[in-house]
């Protein structure tokens, strides 16, 4: 029997040292994990070795790396629930100390760098000067032309920038590397993004009236692309984006913004429109949108396949679950949420030092 402490396996804590030995559950766990990392590490060097020798990658190559983290994380989980002791250091990514361990980063890091790769942005891109500039002034811009005013525009702008940072990691005009339809600065699919075309081009003439720079802004853009694929042009992408599934609530986010005074937990919210939009919308309208509970296995195969409910066998066994529960799983999305508000009061100072 192996006695396992918070360095690694071989270690011995105080606290594991009075058994001197594993339980039967606790052995199980280690195992489970030790394949688990094993597992990882594999995938993630049979990667590195196709890109280097320029080998043709499989269809949608970053599946298997993410299934592979997120069974390192489920496992690891499931490990310290086992053996509490094993929970070490904080590490550099904010995930709780339970769910990863910190001698892990390195791999975590070419996990990024290998994604970094695989969904580059086609040669063709268009990219931005002014990327998070554009999302915050795009959704102002709407913000108004709904009728909100300039604090509740400026929260349509926080909001749609940790929608960005959601969903690329603040990185425009990027492809997918775990899906075939989803691409561009706001991951949007084809039928999404041409839905967000019509929609914009019925608001168009009010936010050109409103903003007249954001008006000549999209005209210089939507010429830019012509025939092209606008997800891959970072301003039409998340115009298109924000248009197709997010600005019919804008009008709502005064309301919003007293039902959830956290910054964060609003920029949750509008995640989970991306995510699993009806049921969103629907305990939304339910007038008590917290305990507002879902408990179909689509849906929930949906937030797990966003890595909510997805660590660990307590979060797996869950069948059902309410909306405040869904938005304290959302914790593997708070550090992007908060780099988007830090980034947002950035611009915001810019822009009041270059009005002075």
């Amino acid at each position: 029997m192996v006695a396992v402490g918070a360095g690694g396996v071989g270690g011995v804590t105080p606290a594991v040292a009075q058994s001197a030995a594993l339980t039967k559950e606790q052995a199980a766990a280690l195992t489970a994990y030790t394949k688990a990392l094993r597992a990882f590490r594999a995938i993630l060097a049979q990667r590195r070795a196709q890109i280097d020798a320029k080998e043709e990658l499989p269809e949608r190559p970053g599946q298997a790396p993410y299934l592979a983290r997120l069974q390192l994380m489920s496992t690891y989980k499931d490990l310290t629930d086992a053996v509490p002791s094993r929970i070490g250091r904080p590490n550099r990514l904010g995930i709780p100390p339970a769910y990863f361990d910190a001698a892990n980063e390195p791999l975590m890091e070419e996990y990024g760098a290998l994604f970094k790769v695989m969904q580059a942005p086609p040669a063709s891109a268009q990219a931005s000067p002014t990327p998070f500039k554009d999302v915050v002034d795009l959704a102002r811009a709407i913000a108004r032309a709904r009728g909100l005013d300039a604090a509740t525009a400026d929260a349509a702008g926080r909001i749609s920038l940790g929608l960005f940072y959601a969903e690329t990691n603040g990185n425009q005009n990027i492809g997918n590397a775990r899906s075939n339809q989803y691409k561009g600065s706001l991951q949007t699919g084809v039928a999404e993004d041409r839905n967000g075309q019509r929609a914009w081009a019925a608001l168009r003439p009010r936010i050109a009236a409103l903003d007249p720079a954001v008006g000549a802004r999209d005209k210089k853009e939507t010429a830019r692309v012509g025939d092209g694929d606008q997800r891959f042009n970072h301003w039409t992408a998340v115009r298109n984006g924000l248009m197709n599934a997010h600005a019919d609530l804008f009008p709502q986010i005064p309301a919003i913004l007293k039902m959830l005074p956290d910054q964060i937990n609003q920029m949750k919210l509008f995640e989970l429109i991306q995510i699993i939009p009806s049921p969103t919308r629907a305990a939304l309208a339910s007038g008590s949108f917290e305990t507002y509970r879902i408990s179909d296995p689509r849906i929930m195969g949906y937030l797990r396949n966003n890595s909510i409910f997805t660590f660990g066998k307590a979060d797996r066994a869950k069948t059902s679950a309410t909306f405040r529960e869904i938005l304290d799983a959302m914790w593997l999305f708070n550090d992007k949420f908060e780099r988007a508000r830090a980034k947002f009061e950035e611009i915001k100072a810019q822009e009041k030092s270059q009005a002075r």
